[in-house]
């Protein structure tokens, strides 16, 4: 049975923190583990921590991948998700109700700057929402004059790109902010690693969410160096916890294990598709943000922590009445 409940709109995070005279490290965090369900602010996460553990975090930076177009003299806005190898992109069609399902192969839309970009095939079998679409050779250039944050109803207006950005973004190339990590201040992370917490970086580069219909994810860019690596089994040796900030840290990480349980250095593409059927096997716990019902992401979870901890983690969010989303509270699950 998947994890059920329901999310009243109002529990929606509509804008960041900061706007809301919240600092980016005194959202609330809900901490989640075998021995119960404790409430406190994301500033005071290392009292769950111990020295040893390994932090895992996504240096993947958001890119501005909202673009308005025009399509057969209609506005719509255009989602750059990924860029593939061939030099393509998967991209998605949105208008204000939500993704346009009724793309066409061939098709033809205007960007700014006389741009154009068509839409080649689905993205996926059978994918009615996403598509590979050949593009201007200039996307950056076009993303940095023309684009902006993916952003969603429950957010009404809009804000910079800064305020999607986490402390450990480092190299462009997620569609949608890696939101977990937002909390972390440098002070913060500063303050973590005086204590003995370790932090160990990784890339993944995130496509598009789908808040309308739970799909999997789709395939995406990523990359564990060997440091990381390393350390990831030198702390399962000594007994320490691996932490992933994310689920997108949590899918990369478990995509560099091979056969034989080993954390080895690996980039490429993943596939990989964690849940109950296909549990973590080197992650101990997760940092990650409140999603929606219907989010994929809730498998994830579950492949971490297990589905008795997370449905306990978010009846006790909603009962608190904690914030979703983007820019919302966070929770800490650990299943040891």
């Amino acid at each position: 049975m998947n994890i059920r409940f329901d999310l009243p709109d109002e529990l929606s995070a509509s804008a960041p923190p900061e706007a809301r005279g919240v600092a980016r490290d005194a959202v609330r965090l809900l901490v989640a583990s075998p021995s119960g369900v404790d409430h406190t602010v994301f500033s005071a996460v290392g009292e769950h921590l111990r020295p040893g553990d390994l932090l895992v975090v996504n240096t993947s930076g958001t890119l501005p991948s909202a673009v308005d177009a025009v399509r057969d003299g209609r506005p719509v806005v255009v989602h750059f998700a990924t860029p593939l190898d061939d030099g393509a992109w998967v991209v998605e069609l949105r208008a204000p109700g939500g993704p346009l399902l009724d793309g066409r192969p061939g098709e033809r839309l205007e960007l700014p700057g006389g741009a154009s970009l068509t839409l080649l095939a689905p993205a996926a079998p059978g994918s009615a929402r996403l598509w590979r679409a050949a593009v201007p050779a200039e996307v950056s250039a076009l993303l940095a004059a023309a684009g902006r944050p993916i952003r969603y109803g429950y957010v009404p207006r809009a804000w910079p790109l800064a305020d999607y950005q986490t402390v450990f973004a480092r190299e462009p190339g997620s569609a949608e902010m890696p939101s977990a990590a937002r909390p972390f201040t440098e002070r913060l992370v500063t303050r973590l690693v005086t204590d003995g917490v370790l932090f160990a970086p990784l890339l993944l580069h995130t496509g598009v969410s789908s808040p309308e219909a739970a799909e999997p994810p789709q395939p995406e860019r990523f990359r564990v160096p060997p440091t990381t690596a390393a350390l990831v089994s030198w702390v399962r040796s000594t007994g320490g916890r691996v932490i992933a900030v994310g689920t997108t840290a949590a899918r990369a990480l478990e995509s560099a294990v091979s056969r034989d349980g080993d954390v080895r250095a690996a980039e490429g593409w993943t596939n990989l598709v964690l849940g109950p059927d296909h549990p973590a096997r080197v992650v101990d716990g997760i940092v990650t943000g409140l999603h929606a019902p219907d989010a994929s992401h809730l498998l994830l979870l579950e492949a971490v922590a297990g589905r008795e901890l997370v449905q306990q983690a978010y009846d006790a969010a909603v009962e608190r009445r904690y914030l979703w989303h983007e820019f919302g509270d966070v929770s800490l699950l650990l299943r040891r």
